[in-house]
């Protein structure tokens, strides 16, 4: 069955670039569906529109493919890491909506 919400749980890191973005890993099984199941949303890069909701904060984003991980990444800009208090290492709760 195609789900378009997923909640999920996972760690806050940081790219070791100078431009200093934070990311969260989708865990392997959701990321699977989310390839298997959106092909054809699939944009520049591999990157697929999501609406991503971490507390209180809901943004437009994407999702985009890591080669190292075989799973999706979502970057948490710095605005919304100040609305709700989040930093590098934390484990956050995060729900993401593929806006296929």
């Amino acid at each position: 069955m195609l789900r378009l919400v997923y909640r999920l749980r996972s760690r806050v890191w940081l790219y070791p670039g100078p431009a200093g973005w934070h990311f969260v890993t989708l865990p392997k099984r959701q990321s699977a569906e989310i390839r298997s199941n959106f092909v054809i949303a699939r944009r520049g890069w591999g990157s697929l529109p999501v609406i991503a909701s971490i507390g209180k904060t809901t943004w437009n984003t994407s999702v985009f493919p890591d080669k190292k991980s075989g799973g999706y990444v979502l970057p948490i800009k710095a605005d919304v890491r100040g609305k709700e208090g989040i930093a590098s290492g934390q484990v956050i709760a995060f729900t993401i909506q593929v806006r296929p």
